[in-house]
C-alpha cells in the first residue's frame, strides 16, 4: 500500500467505540435545537401559531433522525466496500461479463460501462429501502406524500433508465477523449463536460422533465399578464410560462426559470398557486385513474400563494437572473471542474493510488476518476461545499433585496411565511449547523431584512 492514507482509511482505523461516540455527538448537536425548542419563540408569535410550529418541529426532528441513520448506513456501506475489496471485485466481474459478450481486456471502455451499470444498479437497490421509508413513512406521516406505491416504482424505474441513457454514452465519450487526448487531455475532457452540462440544462425542462411530470402552459389571465409585465420591466426575455403538476408527487412547492439567451421560460409548481393547486380541489369524474388515485391521498387543506405573492416569489427568482447569480454559479462550477481535471491529470499516473484500492496490475481510467474525484478530493469538496453554501445565502439575501426594489417586499414577506408553513419549515436553527448545511438563510433572518420595507 502507498504511504498516502485516505480519509476513509483513517476513519476506519479509529476504534469503533470512538466512531460511534463521534457520530452520536454530531447527531445530538444536529437534533438538539428540534428537541429543546418546543414553544413558539416570542419573535415568531405574530407569524406562526403553536400548532404549525409543533408540526414543523416534529417534521424536522423526523427528517434529522432519518438523515442520521441513512448517513450512518452510507458510511458503513462505503467502509465495508473498501475493506472487502468491493471495487476491484466489481471491476473483475464487469470484465467477465464483457468477456462473455466477446469484448476482451483491450476493450476497457466497454468494461467500464458494464462496471458503471452494475455500480449504479447496486446503489439504486441499496438506496431503495431508504427512499421508500422517506416517502411512505416520513413524508406520508406529515402529509406531503401524494404518490402511490405503483407510481413510486414506475417513477424509479423510469428515472433509472433515463439516467443510464445519459450516463453511459457521456461516460464512454469522456473516457475515449481521455485516452486519445495526449498530454492536454484534461483541457479536452473539461470542454466536453462543459458542452454536456450546457446541453443538459438546455434540454432538461423540454425533453427530460416532461417524462416524469406534466407541463401545461399557464392559462391566459391576470396572473400571466402580470408575470409578462414584470418580466418586461426588467428586460427578462420571457417566452413561455408553464405550470407543472407537482401535486402528483408531493405537496411541496417550488418555482424556477431556465433557458439561455433570448429563450427563457418560467415554471411554476401547481402547489405554489392557490388558484391552481390540485390539493385545494376535489377530484372530478373527468380525472384519469392515476390522478384519482393520487388525489385520494390528498388532505383537505388550503395551500399555495395568492397572485401577488406568486409575483413576489418570481421577483426573487428573476433577481437571481438580473444580478447574474446564475452565470456566476456556472463560472464557479466550470472553474472547479477545470481544476479537478487538471489535478486528475497530475495524479492519474500514481500507481500507489490504484494499489491502495486493490488495483495492483491495472490502472483503469474510470477507476482513477472514481478514486481521485470521490476519495482524494473529498476534503476539498467539503470546503468547496461550505463556501458555495455561504455564497448561496448571500445570493438569497440579494435576490430578496431585488424583489424589495420591485415593490414586492410586503407580498414576499407574506409569501415566505406561507411557503414555510406549507412546507413545514422549522424557523429556528442552530447557527453553526445552519451556516454549514443550509443554502437558504433561516426564515427569521429573511423576514427581518424585508421588515423595514414592509412597514414602509
Amino acid at each position: 500500500r502507498g504511504a498516502m492514507a485516505l480519509p476513509g482509511e483513517l476513519w476506519a482505523e479509529v476504534p469503533a467505540e470512538k466512531r460511534i461516540f463521534c457520530s452520536v455527538l454530531l447527531f445530538s448537536w444536529a437534533r438538539r435545537v428540534y428537541r429543546t425548542t418546543t414553544h413558539v419563540p416570542q419573535e415568531l408569535g405574530q407569524i406562526m401559531d403553536s400548532e404549525t410550529f409543533e408540526k414543523s418541529r416534529l417534521y424536522q426532528l423526523d427528517k434529522s433522525t432519518f438523515s442520521f441513520w441513512s448517513g450512518l448506513y452510507s458510511e458503513v456501506e462505503g467502509t465495508m466496500i473498501l475493506l472487502c475489496g468491493g471495487i476491484p471485485f466489481l471491476w473483475n466481474l464487469s470484465g467477465q461479463i464483457s468477456g462473455r459478450a466477446g469484448f476482451g481486456p483491450e476493450y476497457e471502455i466497454v468494461q467500464s460501462l458494464v462496471f458503471l451499470l452494475l455500480a449504479t444498479l447496486f446503489s439504486a437497490v441499496t438506496g431503495l429501502p431508504w427512499s421508500l421509508y422517506n416517502t411512505f413513512v416520513i413524508e406520508e406521516k406529515h402529509g406531503f406524500n401524494q404518490q402511490t406505491l405503483g407510481f413510486f416504482f414506475k417513477d424509479a424505474i423510469k428515472k433509472f433508465i433515463v439516467t443510464q441513457c445519459i450516463l453511459l454514452p457521456v461516460t464512454s465519450l469522456l473516457l475515449y477523449i481521455i485516452k486519445i487526448g495526449g498530454d492536454y487531455f484534461f483541457i479536452y475532457a473539461w470542454l466536453f463536460t462543459l458542452v454536456v452540462s450546457l446541453v443538459l440544462v438546455t434540454i432538461y425542462a423540454d425533453y427530460i422533465a416532461p417524462l416524469f411530470d406534466k407541463f401545461i402552459p399557464l392559462p391566459e389571465g391576470e396572473l400571466k399578464q402580470q408575470i409578462e409585465t414584470m418580466a418586461k420591466s426588467i428586460d427578462f426575455p420571457l417566452t413561455k410560462v408553464y405550470v407543472v403538476e407537482g401535486s402528483k408527487r408531493s405537496s411541496h412547492s417550488n418555482a424556477y426559470f431556465y433557458g439561455f439567451f433570448k429563450n427563457k421560460r418560467i415554471v411554476l409548481f401547481d402547489t405554489l398557486l392557490e388558484d391552481y393547486s390540485a390539493l385545494n380541489k376535489e377530484p372530478t369524474e373527468e380525472d384519469d385513474g392515476e390522478n384519482e388515485e393520487t388525489k385520494s391521498k390528498t388532505k383537505n387543506k388550503k395551500q399555495g400563494c395568492k397572485n401577488e405573492e406568486v409575483l413576489a416569489v418570481l421577483g426573487h427568482e428573476l433577481g437571481h437572473w438580473k444580478l447574474g447569480h446564475t452565470v456566476k454559479n456556472i463560472i464557479i462550477s466550470q472553474m472547479n471542474s477545470f481544476l479537478c481535471f487538471f489535478l486528475f491529470a497530475v495524479l492519474i499516473g500514481r500507481k500507489e493510488l490504484f494499489a491502495a484500492f486493490g488495483f495492483y496490475d491495472t490502472q483503469p481510467t474510470l477507476i482513477g476518476l472514481m478514486i481521485i474525484f470521490q476519495f482524494i478530493f473529498s476534503p476539498y469538496n467539503e470546503v468547496l461545499s461550505f463556501c458555495l453554501t455561504v455564497l448561496s445565502r448571500r445570493f438569497e439575501f440579494q435576490a430578496d433585496a431585488f424583489a424589495k426594489e420591485l415593490g414586492k417586499a410586503k407580498d414576499l414577506y407574506s409569501a415566505l411565511i406561507k411557503l414555510n408553513k406549507d412546507n413545514l419549515g422549522f424557523p429556528v436553527s442552530d447557527w453553526i449547523f445552519s451556516m454549514w448545511h443550509y443554502s437558504h438563510p433561516p426564515l427569521l433572518e429573511r423576514l427581518q431584512a424585508l421588515k423595514d420595507a414592509k412597514q414602509e
